[in-house]
């Protein structure tokens, strides 16, 4: 069995071993070492990269027997003595996640009894799920709490406990697993079964920040961010708002009342410009309608319109069909293309057929009745499309 170093030594990241045999990985070559320092995908914590002598480490993986398989990038031959090197960026990002985790979760159960039920760590933020639900307000007070263990720099120590021990021991939750227990624990604070990798001390999470929530089968899902993820998920919501203040010209803290603003002065243009377009469809359907071509007895109308949106190229149809004989399919003039199929009532078109025959060469994404159908995302020349619906609907 494999000798497990991140176990005791989670922050080392060298270490010498030998190849004891070799196996294949979903098409993928891969080896089992006497000894190793990256950890596998255990526990809600992802695998560990890096490279062992001069090939690259692609995943570890704990296999059901507890056989842990590194996954390379090519071959390495058995009985050969490699030097592996955990990448210690990564190692070092999960670390601060999830001893990050253990003072968040310690600190919903302390202060509202709420219980961590389920754990991931995501490539950019990470989740903990709850058991029940608490307030905003209440989320704050955990929040601050988590950060003021990180800030007292608490020692994060390790220990290993037989059943009997660790039935003594106030755990935070009852262990998934029996047999010897490998025991985080957060210094008069946390106690708690665990394989994964742990910083030595809280100070080292640097900052526990909650990004969001959302409820989940009765309790609450928490997304969080710790150390330098914190740092850069910060960057990226400064950057957000810098940018908005600049647009809007207001203080950060006017922000939510300006887009509410903004919103609701969109809802109205739009409403005022489908007015507006729908009176001035019924003069400009006729100046279109009049360069309708003739044929097999029915006006034909097929063009690009420019300066109308959806609704507004279909009001122009509408109103062009209301008079008898006319087929009609009005398209925006750019890439990726707004398209109206449209015919009058003693026409017999499928004008949803004809659409779906131009999304199927042209791609996008609409439907409709026989009488009118309407869509967009056309992608394709100007002077293709025009031809594409002539040709459909002849």
């Amino acid at each position: 069995m494999t000798e497990r170093l991140y176990y005791r030594e989670p922050s080392r990241t060298e270490f010498d071993a030998v190849v004891e045999r070799v196996e294949r990985r979903e098409g993928r070559p891969a080896v089992v070492l006497d000894r190793t320092a990256f950890y596998p995908t255990s526990g809600g914590q992802p695998f560990d990269t890096g490279r062992l002598g001069d090939v690259t480490v692609v995943d570890v993986v704990e296999k059901e027997d507890g056989t842990i398989l590194h996954v390379l990038e090519r071959e390495l031959p058995p009985g050969s003595a490699v030097h592996g090197k955990v990448d210690w960026a990564r190692r070092f990002d999960h670390m601060q996640q999830h001893t990050g985790q253990h003072v968040l979760s310690a600190a919903f159960d302390r202060l509202h009894r709420a219980r961590t039920v389920g754990f991931h760590l995501g490539a950019e933020l990470s989740t903990l799920d709850l058991d029940k639900e608490v307030s905003p307000h209440a989320i704050a007070g955990v929040e601050a709490e988590a950060n003021r263990i990180v800030w007292e720099n608490r020692p994060v120590s390790i220990r290993f406990v037989d059943e009997e021990q660790a039935s003594k021991l106030s755990l935070r939750k009852e262990p998934g697993r029996t047999g010897e227990l490998r025991i985080i624990e957060v210094a008069d604070y946390d106690l708690s079964a665990c394989g994964g990798t742990h910083v030595s001390s809280t100070g080292a999470i640097g900052v526990v920040a909650i990004w969001s929530w959302e409820k989940l089968r009765g309790g609450l899902r928490i997304e969080f961010a710790c150390g330098g993820r914190a740092l850069g998920a910060y960057r990226t919501l400064r950057d957000a708002v810098t940018g908005c203040v600049r647009h809007l010209s207001v203080l950060p803290e006017e922000l939510p009342s300006a887009i509410e603003r903004a919103q609701a002065e969109n809802k109205d243009l739009k409403k005022s410009l489908k007015l507006l377009q729908e009176r001035l469809a019924g003069f400009e359907a006729g100046s279109i309608a009049a360069r309708a071509v003739s044929r097999g007895g029915r006006l034909q109308v097929v063009e690009a319109i420019e300066g109308w949106d959806a609704n507004g190229l279909k009001s122009l149809a509408l109103s062009i069909v209301s008079k008898p004989g006319y087929e009609v399919a009005l398209f925006s003039p750019t890439s990726p293309m707004l398209a109206v199929v449209a015919r009058s009532a003693d026409v017999t078109l499928d004008a949803s057929a004809v659409l779906r025959t131009l999304i199927g060469r042209f791609g996008g994404r609409g439907g409709g009745r026989p009488d009118l159908a309407q869509g967009g995302g056309l992608n394709g020349s100007l002077e293709a499309v025009l031809a594409a619906a002539r040709e459909a609907l002849r």
